[in-house]
């Protein structure tokens, strides 16, 4: 089920930070993750409302450089990008081997592939340089990690030294909705940022 997230800044900054929110992709063992929201302009005192969805999409894109539309994928489902009389077309292909994973293969003859996860429009995690008979695989844990960053580009990769940085890992498991209460920190305060869960609504 979705789950309705509250973002509060009741922390003491004064230097208009901008605070990185991401996922971690289980079976990524390469540690590499996509800022999914870097949210800016939260003055104090500001909230700034979003969701993390339950549903997701899933595109690709080839060798060629064409992109094709996202599709509605869950877990336990498997894709392949194939050649058609058309061109190169993503497309359902059934159950994938883990029912925990959203499965995508590279049906080409030729030329490697790029795979992205989307929740709410915005890309979650990628997957590059998939060869033909190589297949992408993505297991999402409910885990939000979010700290405060700097020159972070939502849909980008974070880099390797950022995520070593990051403090926070907030669970999703059982909740329907929160806020998330970020406190302390600040430029001229001398203390960390907190981000907790806060007026937490099981789900039924």
């Amino acid at each position: 089920m979705d789950v309705k997230l509250n973002l509060i800044n009741l922390s003491k900054d004064t230097n208009n930070s901008e605070i990185l929110i991401f996922l971690k992709e289980a079976s990524d063992i390469d540690e590499s993750a996509v800022a999914w929201q870097v949210i800016r302009n939260l003055g104090q005192g500001d909230n700034y409302p979003f969701v993390y969805p339950a549903a997701s999409t899933i595109a690709a894109s080839d060798s060629w450089g064409n992109y094709t539309p996202q599709l509605s994928a869950t877990p336990g489902q498997l894709f392949a990008m194939v050649r058609t009389t058309s061109g190169d077309e993503l497309v359902a292909k059934g159950t994938s081997s883990a029912p925990s994973e959203i499965q995508c293969a590279n049906d080409l003859p030729q030329g490697a592939i790029s795979v992205g996860i989307y929740k709410s429009g915005k890309l979650l995690a990628t997957k590059t340089g998939i060869a033909p008979g190589q297949m992408a695989a993505f297991k999402f844990e409910p885990y939000l990690y979010i700290d405060v960053a700097s020159q972070v580009v939502e849909g980008d990769i974070i880099d390797a030294a950022i995520i070593s940085n990051i403090q926070w890992k907030l669970s999703l498991h059982g909740i329907s909705s929160a806020d998330i209460v970020m406190t302390d920190g600040g430029r001229y305060s001398g203390l960390p940022f907190h981000f907790l869960l806060s007026n937490i609504v099981t789900a039924p």
